[in-house]
C-alpha cells in the first residue's frame, strides 16, 4: 500500500502545479533547502527528469524556487520566459510565511506584469513552500 499512497501523493502534488504527462518541465533556482518531494511528484507524473537552466527545448511547467536575496525576481521571470511555451506557466515557489528566505506575495504580485506575465493561483506546496502560478497574458485580454 505504500507505493500506492506514493503514488497518490505525487499526482497530488503535480495536479497542484497542472504538471501532465509528457509535459515538459524545468526547475531553476534549485538548493539544498527545495522540497524532493515535489521534484520527485512532478518526475513521477512526467516520466522524466526535471531539466535544468541549459535547457534548449520547449517548456511547458518551470519550477522557479525562488527565496528572498536570490536576486531581482523580475530578471529571473524575464529569462525564465525564454523558452516557455505559449500556454506554459511558471511557478514561483517561495518559503511560506515565517520561513527563512520567504518573498512576499505583494513583491511577485509587482514583479509578475513588469515581467509581462499574469499571476492566477496561489497552492500551498508541502510544509515548506507556496506557489504562485503565472503565464502569458492572453492576446485580446488587455486591460484599457
Amino acid at each position: 500500500m505504500v507505493a500506492a499512497e506514493d503514488a497518490g501523493r505525487s499526482s497530488d502534488i503535480a495536479g497542484k502545479l497542472g504538471v501532465e504527462p509528457g509535459m515538459v518541465v524545468q526547475e531553476l533556482g534549485y538548493d539544498t533547502d527545495v522540497d524532493d518531494a515535489v521534484r520527485e511528484a512532478v518526475e513521477d507524473v512526467t516520466g522524466e527528469e526535471l531539466l535544468d537552466e541549459d535547457a534548449q527545448e520547449v517548456i511547458d511547467v518551470v519550477l522557479l524556487w525562488f527565496r528572498e536575496g536570490d536576486g531581482d525576481l523580475v530578471d529571473t521571470l524575464v529569462d525564465a520566459r525564454g523558452m516557455i511555451a505559449e500556454n506554459g506557466m511558471i511557478w514561483v515557489l517561495t518559503p511560506k510565511t515565517g520561513r527563512s528566505g520567504h518573498l512576499e506575495p505583494s513583491e511577485i504580485a509587482e514583479a509578475a506584469p513588469t515581467a509581462g506575465l499574469a499571476q492566477t493561483s496561489n497552492v500551498s506546496i508541502g510544509e515548506d513552500w507556496a506557489g504562485a502560478r503565472l503565464v502569458s497574458p492572453k492576446a485580446g485580454k488587455k486591460r484599457a
